[in-house]
């Protein structure tokens, strides 16, 4: 129970801070993204302020050796860079560029009423839908 309600905390906090920071909104995420127009740095300092803040964290969680609540830390098994993640990347920046949207970002601004990330949201879960399905299917996803 205590568990679950620091989960729903954390991701209320973390939704909040998406929303106070732009990052909900594609108009504000297109500006920043937009290097020859009307560029907007503004979400440099929020990505640079949240980059720090997880530098910290990781490094006081590994020090640590357990998560806060005392389970195991679950961190990527895998550490190597290879085509799926550079794919996956480019896939990824492609989608964050047209749409203004990334998956945290889309799900706070759905929530919220916003009816243009619900388009993106269901691209996202067609995507990791076909992804589940070809790892079932014994095929590897190539991005």
């Amino acid at each position: 129970m205590l568990r679950r309600a620091v989960d729903f905390l954390a991701g209320l906090g973390f939704g909040l801070a998406l929303i106070l920071a732009g990052m909900a909104d594609p108009g504000k995420v297109i500006g920043f993204l937009d290097l020859a127009g009307a560029w907007d740095p503004s979400l440099a300092l929020v990505m640079g302020g949240a980059v720090l803040i997880g530098l910290v964290g990781f490094a006081l969680v590994y020090r640590r050796g357990s998560a806060v609540l005392g389970g195991p830390l679950e961190t990527p098994a895998e550490r190597r860079i290879d085509m799926r993640l550079i794919g996956g990347s480019l896939l990824f920046g492609a989608g964050w560029g047209m749409t203004g949207f990334c998956p945290g970002p889309a799900l706070v601004a759905l929530g919220a009423g916003q009816t243009q990330a619900a388009l993106f949201v269901l691209a996202m879960c067609a995507g990791m839908a076909l992804v589940a399905l070809l790892r079932r299917s014994g095929g590897r996803p190539s991005a």
